[in-house]
């Protein structure tokens, strides 16, 4: 029985085990910083940590230390210098336990405009570091690359105008002075839809030369774009954006976009008639049958063509139009004609939206 006793008593200290050392709480570092580039602006992005460097839930988060170097990368123990910091989000205990969501945080840079005119081919590197609430941390997220080309500003007198043939857009280029070499640079236009929120990218349009030095006592040049993919009798917004292109050895080009012009509102009603009809034709035919008059004209290149109104008169008397409705081929036969008569044919062009272009020149026939 002593012995059974004895047994038991070793058995229960065993389970207990030693005791394990408190919890640093240190945050694990970032894995996804990311960073995008607008203008003079560098924004990074990262997802909060949920989790421990040993892999418990997070529970007190400290601040967020941003760290920026124009060296080749940042020491992965030192987040120095430090440009600036983020709080951690409000009430992080209780959103940690109530959501399963990430939490991501940002942060916007402005680099030195001397540093990026002194190597306007060289780089930023971005890291973050993330404390716990005692202010300790367990490393620097992963570290991402920022060109500092320089960017132009955005053009001037933007604007955007149905036509005919399509929704014109236009600006002029400002007096700016950039030589770099290998740096082009392109006018990217934008548009969407008014019921929609994104913008999609239309056109890309060679600008280098509006980066050249332009003297104040000339006019800069201007420089348009004729937008033919849209849908008429809808309302479009546009923008534009002077991108910065450059080749870097041993990467794939680089393209930074400046800032935006302001965007432009378009309602593209189509009230643009179509091209007058060419090459009307009118040859009688009689003996035998009937006498009528057929016309016959070229087909008209307008994609939105509805038909063609057909309009006669005789030498004294006004113009008849002889379709109630456009007809739908280039062709039409007037049967209503008389012996010793001379007849002068027109014809118009008809769009879907009931524009009529002007009438063609006139063709003559005479029944004998």
């Amino acid at each position: 029985m002593l012995l059974a006793m004895a047994t038991s008593f070793w058995t229960g200290c065993a389970s207990i085990g030693p005791p394990e050392p408190p919890s640093l709480e240190l945050p694990k570092p970032p894995s996804d910083l990311r960073a995008a580039r607008k203008g003079d602006n560098v924004v990074l992005t990262w997802t909060i940590p949920s989790r421990t460097t040993v892999r418990q839930k997070l529970r007190y988060l400290g601040k967020t230390e941003i760290c920026r170097s124009f060296d080749a990368s940042i020491k992965e123990k030192e987040c120095t210098p430090v440009v600036g910091s983020v709080a951690p989000p409000a009430d992080f205990e209780n959103t940690i336990k109530t959501s399963t969501k990430k939490l991501a945080a940002t942060f916007t840079d402005v680099p030195p405009s001397a540093i990026k005119q002194e190597n306007p081919m060289g780089f930023a590197v971005y890291a973050v570091e993330v404390q716990n609430a005692a202010g300790r941390a367990a490393g620097i997220s992963n570290q991402v690359r920022v060109p500092l080309v320089p960017t132009l500003p955005p053009f001037e007198d933007f604007a955007a105008r149905p036509e005919a043939s399509g929704v014109l857009v236009s600006w002029r280029c400002p007096h700016n002075a950039v030589s770099l070499k290998d740096l082009q640079f392109l006018f990217r236009i934008y548009r969407r839809l008014e019921s929609e929120v994104r913008y999609t990218k239309i056109a890309d349009v060679a600008a280098t030369e509006c980066a050249e030095a332009i003297p104040p006592n000339e006019e800069a040049a201007a420089g348009s774009f004729l937008d033919q993919t849209f849908e008429w009798q809808q309302t479009y917004f546009y923008r534009g954006t002077v991108v910065s292109a450059i080749e870097v050895p041993g990467t794939s080009a680089i393209e930074i976009e400046g800032e935006d012009t302001p965007e432009v509102k378009v309602f593209a009603n189509d009230i643009f008639p179509p091209a007058v009809p060419s090459g009307l034709q009118a040859v009688f035919s009689g003996p035998g049958q009937s006498p009528f008059i057929d016309l016959i004209w070229s087909p008209g290149k307008d994609a939105d063509i509805a038909g063609y109104n057909v309009y006669r008169h005789e030498i004294s008397t006004p113009l008849e139009k002889l379709t109630a409705e456009p007809v739908q081929t280039p062709a039409f036969r007037d049967t209503r004609v008389e012996p010793g008569k001379t007849y002068f044919y027109s014809v118009s062009a008809v769009d879907r939206r009931g524009n009529e272009s002007a009438r063609s020149e006139e063709a003559s026939e005479n029944a004998p």
